[in-house]
């Protein structure tokens, strides 16, 4: 197997851990009918069914750097398959909804050690010219993951009554994530080690033997040395480290590119999409059926997105994925106000998806995975996937209790949450034109001279 092939196919193992992500985290959009159905649950337990995976996700990226500092990025990704193992199977078998909620909480905590360690992995294996379109095979897997369970769960509520699914069919939606985790489990048993880890670590034979598994031998000492060079300030990042100017300028950076991504509502529109249709006149059946919809959408423009990250940049694709979220909202949010939503809500929630799958969706976990030095890497990675989970927390509590507002349905018809992220569009284009750096074609061990160059006049 040539190198160039073997590198993508390690990839694409790793991202089967994006692909759980997306399965774990859209499961419940088919299934939350049934499930408050059967638990009879009020609308605050409703977005606490949703959100408390949330809640583990958050705790998974904040447990995400010691882990893969410690136990490196192979056993974080094994760990991250036992939990969405142990997930699936608890939240499929329940009779009481405290026990549903703390095993929504085992299968966040995988999600969120995932989201952190599998981009990071990838970038730490790839070149720089084909580093863009390789960690987007993880948001590419979480979509494919997410178009996966809503055809899933459309073909499970096919199976039977509205009585049968309130009792049994929502158990089988979560319970079929079990066959991709145990396949994830599996695989990732048989891929290397990060080269950037292992000489953290001190195991410079076994990082030359993995990096030469990707280039040529002479190719691989230089890059190792130069992996090297970079990791001789301090092996193991520290809060203190992260306060230099040109980090924090970094991480700052990260956080922005994190909370942005979550507030201007994407994961309202994934987590709330049947519900959305519904409240708009589609049938139940529907309102699944249109949500499979978005699904393909988000596949497709993700695929794209692929296709452009290393060829346009990241900056471009962002910018412009931010104009076409901004205009499918504002045009949600009016056609909801005017009382005319029917003819417009599924053309423009298509448009939305789909530049958000072309920008935000693949090109921030991107820019996560390349923008931190890596003396710093995983400690900075971590707090920004951290932070990007609480953001998505607060975007799922509080959106059911913005279309549940009386008071806002009255003064705004619907139109409220929509037009809020609209607003949210334009704070995050004034903040990539402003912040986020291009990186394209740029090795990770030149972020370090990349930060410094811009915190230049503090010094």
């Amino acid at each position: 197997m040539n190198a160039s092939l073997h590198l993508r196919l390690v990839a694409l193992i790793a991202a089967i851990g994006g692909l759980l992500f997306g399965y774990d985290t859209a499961v419940i959009s088919g299934a939350i009918g049934s499930l408050s159905h059967y638990f009879s649950l009020s609308p605050a337990e409703v977005g606490w069914a949703i959100s408390s995976a949330l809640v583990g996700c958050l705790a998974g990226a904040l447990g995400a750097d010691p882990c893969s500092t410690r136990l490196g990025r192979k056993a974080s990704m094994a760990l991250a398959a036992l939990l969405f193992l142990a997930g699936s199977i608890g939240t499929a078998l329940p009779e009481s909804f405290a026990v549903f909620v703390w095993f929504r909480i085992v299968g966040g905590i995988g999600v969120g050690l995932a989201s952190m360690v599998v981009p990071m992995y990838i970038a730490e294996i790839a070149p720089a010219d084909k580093r863009g379109a390789l960690v987007a095979y993880n948001q590419l897997a979480i979509v494919i993951g997410i178009v996966v369970v809503y055809f899933v769960n459309y073909y499970i509520a096919l199976q039977g009554s509205d009585e049968w699914n309130h009792t049994v069919g929502w158990r089988w939606m979560f319970a079929s994530e079990a066959i991709p985790a145990l396949l994830y489990g599996a695989l990732v048993l048989v891929v290397p080690e990060s080269p950037r880890w292992l000489l953290m670590r001190g195991r410079g034979e076994r990082a030359q033997r993995v990096l030469e598994r990707f280039h040529q031998p002479a190719a691989a000492t230089l890059i190792a040395a130069e992996i090297s060079g970079s990791l001789t300030q301090r092996s193991d990042a520290s809060w203190r480290s992260l306060m230099q100017p040109h980090l924090r300028r970094a991480l700052w950076t990260g956080i922005g590119l994190s909370v942005f991504q979550q507030v201007t509502g994407i994961n309202a529109i994934l987590y709330y999409a049947p519900e959305i249709f519904k409240s708009f006149g589609s049938s139940a059946n529907a309102s699944l059926l249109e949500t499979s919809y978005l699904g393909v959408i988000n596949l497709v423009f993700t695929i794209i997105s692929i296709f452009l990250v290393d060829r346009v940049g990241r900056r471009p694709l962002l910018l412009a994925g931010t104009g076409g979220m901004l205009l499918a909202l504002a045009v949600v949010g009016a056609a909801a106000y005017t009382g005319s939503v029917s003819g417009w809500l599924l053309p423009f929630l298509l448009l939305f998806m789909a530049s958000f799958s072309i920008s935000w969706g693949p090109v921030v976990w991107v820019l996560l995975s390349e923008i931190f030095p890596n003396s710093v890497r995983s400690l900075a990675l971590s707090i920004a996937v951290f932070i990007q989970w609480a953001a998505n927390f607060a975007v799922s509590q509080t959106f059911p209790l913005l279309t549940g507002s009386k008071a806002l349905n009255e003064r705004f018809h619907g139109a409220a949450p929509f037009l809020l992220f609209a607003v949210l569009c334009v704070g995050a284009f004034i903040f990539v034109r402003r912040f986020v750096p291009e990186t394209r074609n740029k090795t990770l061990e030149q972020m370090q001279d990349l930060w410094q160059a811009q915190t230049a006049p503090e010094k």
